[in-house]
């Protein structure tokens, strides 16, 4: 699906290349999605449109269709589509690009050298502060002492919210001297628990029934809109509740909101919009853009619905760790 073109008196024509999983994942496309046609309503000159993956085999041919539409921005939406971003952008060096969870510079073949491209401009996020939070949160919620986290495949924007909840699993543990394990992610070894990919639900589901079976209460699954078969599960089990990803899921995913215990943000939406916005103002830069905690790109949403469930105290201790956090005197890795 290709939606819809640029008018003559369009200025701006930014055009998003998706990552699987489809438009409507309630999570890393929608958002995406949603910030581009936000910056379509800011600005009357702009037109946005976008192509859906059904697989990695669609992301350079997906850009290419962009670059024959003679889009001036194309944004790749996903770690995974970052070389037919860069590749596309080192041939066409009159559009501008950006690659959302990629830092926008090109590796050399052992990864020793990082080369920054003029018309490439990464989008990442410190998903890891805000992952921190929601490990403290799991612990503090569990009553079995079992949490736990699996992703859709192990890039390094998967596996930084992973190990960021494991380490505020360990803080809370330190904190309150308690022995709250985390199954699906080791941080010695930087192995976890994988799908393998965005789309397998009924993998997805196992995997969720295989936590709850071994005790987990709590349950980070880190996988676009796979983590919609995790909160069913919550919802028909009873066993367990589920912490959302990119957008805050008690609104975007509504459905689930009864077991939802809180999300990890990203701010997806407003980084592509800014994005889009530059390039209409003519002020676009290859400077990479990181969402921190600091300056709200990355935020735990609240509890909403389960408020009354959690914990008195752990809203005061959640802030006062983000405090701690931004001023670096917590570190997170």
């Amino acid at each position: 699906m290709l939606v819809p073109a640029a008018t003559a008196a369009t200025k701006t024509k930014a055009c998003l290349a998706l990552d699987t999983g489809g438009v409507d994942d309630k999570s890393f496309n929608a958002a995406s999605w949603a910030g581009a046609q936000a910056a379509k309503k800011a600005n009357k000159n702009v037109s946005v449109s976008y192509l859906p993956a059904a697989s990695p085999a669609d992301f350079a041919p997906n850009v290419k269709k962009f670059v024959d539409q003679k889009c001036n921005v194309i944004i790749g939406v996903g770690f995974a589509i970052s070389g037919a971003i860069i590749d596309s952008a080192k041939a066409n060096p009159s559009i501008k690009y950006a690659i959302v969870d990629h830092d926008g510079l090109e590796a050399n073949a052992d990864f020793t050298k990082f080369t920054a491209i003029p018309n490439v401009k990464g989008l990442t996020f410190r998903t890891q502060e805000s992952s921190f939070l929601a490990g403290y949160a799991a612990a503090a919620f569990s009553t079995t002492g079992i949490v736990a986290t699996y992703g859709g495949a192990p890039y390094p924007t998967v596996t930084a919210f992973m190990d960021g909840f494991t380490q505020g699993v360990n803080y809370f543990n330190k904190a309150k001297k308690k022995n709250v394990k985390v199954l699906g992610w080791n941080r010695t070894t930087k192995n976890g628990e994988f799908v393998g990919d965005f789309a397998n639900t009924s993998k997805a589901l196992q995997i969720s029934k295989n936590f709850e079976q071994q005790g987990a209460d709590v349950i980070l699954p880190v996988a676009g809109g796979l983590g919609g078969a995790t909160a069913q599960n919550s919802m028909d089990g009873g066993k367990s509740v589920t912490i959302w990803v990119d957008t805050d899921g008690f609104v975007s995913a509504s459905k689930y909101r009864s077991v939802l215990l809180t999300s990890v943000m990203k701010g997806l939406g407003e980084s592509i919009q800014a994005v889009i916005s530059e390039v209409n103002k003519g002020t676009y830069t290859n400077k990479a853009y990181s969402g921190t905690l600091a300056n709200k790109g990355t935020r735990l949403a609240p509890f909403h619905d389960l408020k009354s469930a959690v914990p008195s105290s752990l809203a005061k201790e959640i802030a006062a760790i983000q405090k701690k956090i931004i001023a670096g005197s917590i570190k997170v890795d």
